[in-house]
């Protein structure tokens, strides 16, 4: 499931992308489609990274048997990682299983480097106390694959593996890797099982999901059509500040704020206000809070005042930019 704050990142990079390339409205359409599509691959490289993570070790403790000389734990190996019940549910499951062999075939060419994680791993603290507990518990053996999905999302060697199938990805990471994280835990031993559908980032089956992406359809293609009227707007605000020197990056912002001022009624203006203050935070400047604050509390009102904005609920602005909480 992908946030609306997600979502709005995803389209300000398409306007970003659709302002140095001069794309096309339909071509920037297309590609925002196609990129936040590429996120559920990008969540089951990282999921699948761990049931290839059993696949491997049980290749490398057969190594150690085959030794001319094995020591005494390589040839009588400690097996309970190998049958993880946890992982083994995530191996045996129909729709990841599809979705891996669509998607995962990065960790064939990426072998050494999900041994050499293997490897790493067994030298782990949090392995070696799995091995020690005397016997299998859905609990524990969840616990275990939890701690492995979080060292592997911290191994740079992996992550820049993943990273290289997208220029977007090393951005995407750390929000799909939180999402997967957050998804696992809900992974109760009841419904955990084979026929279990696989929670992918953006399901068409979920009507959330697909509102959600229906909202940020509607916000890109609204952005761009309102693109020139909210650029005269800015430049009416400026005072000692020419708009050609203003950063694109706070144009494309506020440029989607009006946007979604104008044509999200169930949106309140401070919820979208907010909204941009934080993306301002992640993809632009310092100075960029105050100056798209500024800018978008003066347009609210204004654009109010001429009947553009008709909201309807709580959060909304008075004429004396307060709250009607």
């Amino acid at each position: 499931m992908l946030s609306r704050h997600f979502l709005r990142c995803k389209v300000l990079q398409a306007l970003y992308a659709r302002q140095m390339e001069d794309k096309p409205v339909g071509d920037a359409m297309a590609d925002f489609e196609y990129h936040v599509a590429r996120l559920n691959e990008l969540g089951i490289i990282q999921i699948a990274l761990m049931t290839r993570m059993v696949e491997v070790g049980a290749k490398v403790i057969e190594e150690g048997q085959k030794k001319f000389r094995p020591t005494d734990a390589e040839r009588q190996p400690n097996r309970k990682f190998l049958e993880n019940e946890f992982l083994r549910r995530m191996a045996d499951n129909y729709e990841l299983k599809k979705y891996s062999d669509q998607w995962a075939g990065v960790w064939d060419v990426h072998e050494d480097l999900v041994r050499e994680a293997f490897i790493d791993f067994r030298q782990n603290k949090v392995y070696g106390d799995y091995l020690s507990f005397p016997e299998h518990d859905y609990k524990t053996d969840k616990e275990l694959a939890i701690n492995l999905f979080r060292y592997l999302m911290n191994r740079e060697a992996l992550v820049a593996a993943i990273a290289e199938r997208s220029l977007l990805w090393e951005d995407d990471f750390e929000q799909i890797a939180q999402y997967n994280f957050m998804m696992l835990k809900t992974l109760d031993e009841q419904h955990f099982d084979e026929a279990m559908p696989w929670p992918i980032m953006y399901d068409r089956r979920q009507e959330k999901d697909e509102a959600d992406m229906q909202f940020a359809r509607d916000l890109l293609r609204e952005s761009i059509s309102v693109r020139e009227e909210s650029d005269q707007l800015v430049r009416q605000r400026l005072q000692g500040w020419e708009f050609e020197r203003v950063a694109l990056m706070d144009i494309l912002l506020i440029n989607m704020a009006v946007a979604e001022f104008v044509n999200c009624p169930t949106i309140p203006e401070r919820v979208t206000i907010d909204e941009y203050i934080e993306l301002s935070k992640e993809f632009s400047s310092d100075r960029s809070r105050l100056f798209i604050n500024g800018i978008l509390d003066r347009l609210v009102l204004e654009l109010r005042s001429q009947g553009r904005i008709k909201k309807t609920g709580r959060g909304l602005l008075t004429e004396s930019g307060e709250d009607t909480e």
